[in-house]
């Protein structure tokens, strides 16, 4: 039984000494990679943006308005900005009176 246990903590080591070493070469290759191009470790952080898309902007300006029925379907691309307008200013309105401080604007992709 002695021997045994002998035996596995031996394999426990070798295999705690190939997992280390393999730690130790993956610093390395990232180490080389992040050299080649160019990263700083001691960069910032990435900026977060939050995207947003309505999915159907001309059925919701059906829905939400009278004359945007009418307009829909002769100019699309109007419409479609109108919406974004609109929630634009109705997400701004929301934060605002919840204190969270944002810029918004529209980007055209």
């Amino acid at each position: 039984m002695l021997t045994l246990l002998l035996v596995l903590s031996v394999i426990l080591i070798l295999f705690s000494g190939f997992l280390f070493w393999q730690i130790l070469e993956q610093r390395k290759v990232i180490s080389r990679i992040m050299e080649q191009d160019s990263i700083d470790e001691t960069g910032s952080d990435p900026e977060l943006v939050l995207t947003l898309k309505v999915l159907d902007p001309i059925s919701v300006a059906k829905r939400e308005s009278r004359s945007a029925r009418l307009l829909a379907d002769r100019l699309p691309v109007m419409v479609s900005k109108m919406v974004y307008q609109e929630v634009m200013k109705e997400l701004e309105q929301e934060l605002r009176e919840r204190e969270i401080d944002v810029y918004m604007q529209i980007e055209y992709r």
